[in-house]
């Protein structure tokens, strides 16, 4: 229901609680009687530039609408502010809420509420659990990685001390960033990290924390900070202790006076990465949320960019995300698809999700089955360059070995979306975005659930059933599981080997794991369902009973677990959803349309245990 429809609260009486940034409220104009659509803007603080530059985003986008008013509000860094804002907004009767958590944490119960009454989207920072309808940021994993593998380039192999300056300590994002900086310097042994200091995203307490460090040991050769503004408080430092050729690094990548790209015009950083503030992104998908377009993700992931001097002298910056629309709007637009095969029961969904919404949007689709070998799978995307289509859209069999053929598309003009599985390619400008599921937090997910539903102090051993090796998701599950492991060192995987996502490649390792091991194994994690359910087969063989004897999780969520959950043989599948078929047409459409696209787009998933299968499977499509 939009806010015309209900009872109104007058701008007047708005204006004495809020900043409104996105109109006057003097008086109420006829304008006003337009307005179609209120959203209100809960922001962490105003203090850091970056949030500061996000407000001025939303409110730029938003005034390109005139039928779309936007309420801001600053918590000033309390949880509780922030709280209380939230809940006066949705009192005033907005139509959707945006919300950039100051505390993740301390927001999850307030978002779940306000998810009862409208549709929430979530900036810079996701909450527990998913309870709100959409999350917009940057991928802050790969914000670190990208910095770290700037910096061993940057040093090569004679290595040098590197200082990291981070945000806030046990700030998710910081520990985002940072994991994934000190993963891109694991395989350069020289460049050591000499100190980590903490700087709560200020430039003033970056300068007098980097200050004080140099004084008692100078010996600093890069500066790692996790935004611009700190970077710059340690070159301050720097240049008050005398100290040159020290390099400086950092996030954010800002336009304006002493935002990240004139720092690096200016020869104070060497590079920063862009850390886009998703404001624009935020208006464009309330829009689309608010006009119930179809084909809505749960979250996407900001495409981030290297800016260093002499991409700059090169006319380089932002030009990866340059977008052309088509020349001729009203052609139907031609998507060349590449599928892996049909191994199993999510593959076949998926393809038939696919060809759905390809008739559904009015999109002309070009699908070819690669019958699960690779060479079959480049021959394909060569003959949709061949054939000139406007977007090749593909699912890779394995993560290495595309360099050649996504080079021959990017040469042609033609752009390549990922969907379910991604590549190993340091270039990412080879492809627009990545479509799909978070393997990683799939594994998470299956390592979480064992141990709560286990709650074991003992030594629980565990037989692990992999995907096709060298395949995205078996590498990130396997990732995943591990790192909740981690945390539970009484839980030992003891057996692991590929199954190759079949029923019979399932079967049959399963059959290998209890003839070696079969009186140890207590539990069984299998990268799929279809594995699980040949391992139950060769359960029963071995006369023991599955999901009691040994307690068995899986990933997929198809109609064959839930079965098999309500036949009390499978104790859990962790959703991965394979109904990408809408997501991937309006991804097309908007491309199509010039519109950028998120570096990563993940779909709804849940977690299902056997005790609601019963209840839910009337609903499942797959």
């Amino acid at each position: 229901m939009s806010w015309m429809s209900r009872t109104r609260v007058s701008l007047l009486a708005l204006c004495a609680s809020f900043v409104l940034l996105a109109g006057s409220c003097s008086h109420v104009s006829p304008a006003d009687r337009d307005i179609q659509y209120l959203i209100g803007m809960s922001q962490a603080n105003l203090t850091e530039p970056w949030r500061i530059a996000m407000n001025q985003e939303i409110q730029a986008a938003a005034s390109h609408y005139k039928n779309v008013r936007v309420i801001f509000t600053d918590a000033a860094d309390s949880a509780q502010k922030q709280i209380n804002d939230v809940h006066k907004l949705l009192d005033y009767g907005i139509d959707l809420v945006i919300i950039s958590p100051t505390d993740a944490k301390a927001l999850t119960a307030t978002v779940a509420q306000a998810y009862e009454k409208v549709p929430v989207i979530l900036l810079d920072r996701a909450v527990e659990g998913w309870d709100y309808t959409l999350f917009i940021g940057p991928d802050n994993w790969l914000l670190g990685n990208q910095a770290g593998k700037y910096i061993v380039d940057l040093l090569g192999a004679k290595g040098d001390n590197v200082v990291e300056i981070q945000g806030r300590t046990n700030s998710p994002l910081v520990v985002d960033r940072s994991l994934g900086f000190r993963d891109a310097l694991k395989k350069a042994k020289k460049v050591k990290i000499v100190d980590t200091i903490v700087a709560d995203w200020l430039r003033d307490k970056a300068e007098d924390t980097f200050l004080a460090r140099v004084r008692k040991d100078p010996k600093v050769d890069v500066v790692f900070a996790q935004n611009d503004t700190m970077a710059y408080g340690a070159y301050l430092a720097a240049q008050k202790a005398g100290l040159t050729g020290i390099r400086f690094i950092g996030i954010d990548g800002l336009p304006g006076p002493l935002g990240g790209i004139d720092l690096v015009k200016r020869g104070v950083l060497s590079a920063t990465f862009t850390c886009p503030t998703g404001g624009k992104e935020a208006i464009r998908y309330a829009l689309d949320i608010l006009t119930h377009q179809e084909g809505i993700p749960k979250k996407i992931f900001l495409r981030t960019q290297k800016i260093t001097a002499a991409g700059i002298r090169d006319g380089a910056l932002l030009g990866a995300s340059i977008v052309r629309p088509m020349a001729n709007p009203k052609r139907r637009i031609v998507l060349g698809y590449a599928q892996v095969g049909k191994e199993s029961e999510w593959r076949v969904a998926n393809t038939k999700s696919i060809k759905e919404a390809a008739r559904k949007f009015g999109i002309d689709l070009v699908f070819v089955d690669a019958k699960q070998r690779q060479e079959n799978q480049i021959a394909v995307i060569r003959s949709f360059i061949a054939r000139k289509v406007d977007v090749i859209a593909f699912s890779p069999i394995v993560e290495s070995g595309w360099d050649d053929v996504l080079n021959e598309a990017k040469a042609a003009g033609i752009p390549v979306i990922l969907t379910d599985r991604s590549v190993d390619i340091r270039d990412d400008s080879l492809w627009v975005t990545f479509m799909g599921s978070d393997f990683v937090e799939e594994g998470r997910r299956a390592g979480r659930w064992l141990v709560q539903h286990l709650n074991a102090d003992k030594p629980v051993k565990i037989a692990e059933l992999q995907g096709t090796i060298g395949s995205a998701p078996a590498i990130d599950r396997k990732k995943g599981f591990e790192e909740v492991l981690k945390d539970h060192p009484n839980y030992k995987i003891i057996l692991s080997e590929g199954g190759d996502f079949t029923v019979e490649g399932g079967r049959d390792v399963m059959r290998k794991f209890l003839r070696e091991r079969g009186k140890e194994i207590n539990v069984l994690f299998a990268h799929n369902d279809d594995m699980a359910l040949g391992a139950i087969q060769a359960i029963r063989e071995y006369g023991i009973v599955p999901g009691k004897d040994i307690v068995i999780v899986s990933v997929d969520a198809s109609r064959g677990a839930f079965q098999a959950m309500i036949a009390g043989t499978l104790n859990c599948t962790v959703e991965c959803n394979p109904l990408l078929g809408d997501q991937l047409m309006k991804a097309v459409k908007d491309y199509m349309s010039g519109k950028e696209l998120p570096t990563r787009i993940i779909t709804d998933e849940r977690v299902f245990p056997a005790e609601v299968a019963r209840r839910v499977l009337p609903t499942r499509r797959y």
